[in-house]
């Protein structure tokens, strides 16, 4: 298909292979699919500009074919330097006819030049993973903030900026946070980032996990899932926390919870997933045993003081793709994995598309919500409405052939009532 697409992507000749990978993420997706075949017929989406900034992977391809199908003009742009598929975009341009501007590895400057381009489509919708769009908008494009009527937010580390903004009295437009969708945090979070980003790890490194001191850095949805797939892998598993609950609970799920100070000596592993900034440190970094392994799977490069590691080292080299060997004054070498960013993406495929399809489910049925209901919002930061998550949820037990019970008259009036006892 000859394109007219505006578009900066590696190659549109490896659009074909890019199809192919796009349609076998499409099977294991039922619920999206049910949702773009409902959208091509009633179109809900009809004339609204879409920018999207989101990983340019096989399952985002899936939901950008899905917002197209409901009628929207949608342009796509990366949200992490390192996550791009090239085959992935190439397909969406040549094969599917949506602007994407994306390149894996792109330089810091081009990431930003194609948010810019992704800007430029002035969205009535913004779609973010991070919230970069969201962060353009309200700085250097301030004038078009009256265009957009609602947002919505893929996850964590761009929920938390939204809150900031919204508590700060400066969000221009109400967003939807669909990370905080039942559906999307329980498994998408959990299941999948805890099996990809062991995915990645194992991918970069083909190191053996069994027997491994493995570090987990924060035990959110995220945390939870690195750790259990770590520890059914053999790993004795180390958590890290500030939080004094999610520590409780780690150590109630059976692992040894200690200090980042404490865990830097023993531990073979170490990822982080906060979602915060500086969560290793020099002074970790200069504890660490010889041939400890870094890593992060949370949103942004910050997790990890990059910086303070490469000061740290004498010299450093490329010992594997994705992995970076950095030998310090003392002899010691330190590994450092995709270059800080989220493992799972820069050395792996990231998430499953069978865990995808709930969350980018959750992601055009808030743009076709927000459609319906954009003069009834006010400029904050909102969850996915119950029903949706419930919808989802539905869809997604009948698609694995899954039957539940129904509530009777009886018991609904029973949950209702309060003159009932024992």
């Amino acid at each position: 298909m000859a394109t007219t697409r505006k578009h900066d992507v590696k190659d549109l000749a490896l659009a074909s292979e890019g199809k192919r990978r796009i349609e076998w993420a499409d099977r294991q997706m039922p619920v999206l699919a049910a949702i773009r075949e409902r959208f091509e017929t009633e179109r809900p989406l009809d004339g609204y500009r879409i920018a999207a900034c989101l990983h340019v992977t096989t399952e985002t391809a899936n939901l950008m074919r899905t917002l197209k199908a409901g009628g929207a003009d949608v342009v796509l742009s990366a949200s992490n330097p390192l996550s791009t598929q090239d085959d992935v975009a190439a397909a969406l341009v040549d094969e599917f006819d949506i602007s994407v501007f994306a390149i894996k590895g792109e330089d810091n400057d081009t990431y930003y030049q194609h948010i810019e381009a992704a800007v430029d489509h002035k969205p009535h919708i913004t779609m973010d993973d991070g919230a970069d769009v969201i962060g353009v908008l309200h700085s250097a494009r301030r004038e078009q903030l009256g265009d957009v009527i609602a947002g919505t937010e893929e996850t964590t580390t761009g929920v938390i900026r939204l809150k900031a903004l919204e508590r700060d009295g400066k969000l221009g437009f109400p967003v939807i946070a669909v990370n905080e969708a039942r559906t999307k945090h329980l498994f998408d979070n959990r299941y999948g980032t805890g099996q990809s980003t062991i995915d990645g790890i194992i991918r970069a490194t083909n190191v053996l996990l069994a027997g491994k001191r493995f570090v987990v850095a924060g035990y959110g949805w995220v945390g939870r899932g690195v750790a259990m797939r770590a520890k059914g892998l053999g790993a004795h598993v180390i958590v890290t926390e500030v939080d004094p609950m999610p520590a409780l609970e780690a150590a109630m799920d059976g692992f040894e919870v200690l200090s980042m100070e404490k865990a830097a000596p023993i531990g073979d592993i170490f990822c982080t997933a906060t979602g915060n900034k500086s969560v290793l440190t020099t002074k970790h970094m200069e504890q660490m045993k010889d041939g400890a392994i870094l890593c992060n799977t949370g949103h942004f490069n910050v997790e990890i003081e990059i910086s303070a590691l490469r000061s740290l080292a004498g010299e450093s080299r490329a010992a594997r793709e994705f992995v970076e060997e950095f030998t310090l004054a003392d002899g010691r070498r330190l590994y450092l994995l995709g270059e800080g960013r989220l493992i799972n993406l820069a050395a792996a495929e990231g998430h499953p598309a069978i865990v995808m399809d709930m969350s980018f489910a959750n992601q055009a049925l808030s743009a076709e919500y927000v459609v319906q209901n954009a003069s009834s919002l006010e400029r904050k930061v909102y969850v996915v409405p119950k029903d949706i998550d419930d919808e989802i949820a539905r869809l997604k037990l009948a698609t694995m052939g899954i039957e539940i019970d129904q509530l009777s008259e009886e018991q609904a009036k029973y949950l209702a009532s309060w003159d009932e006892g024992t």
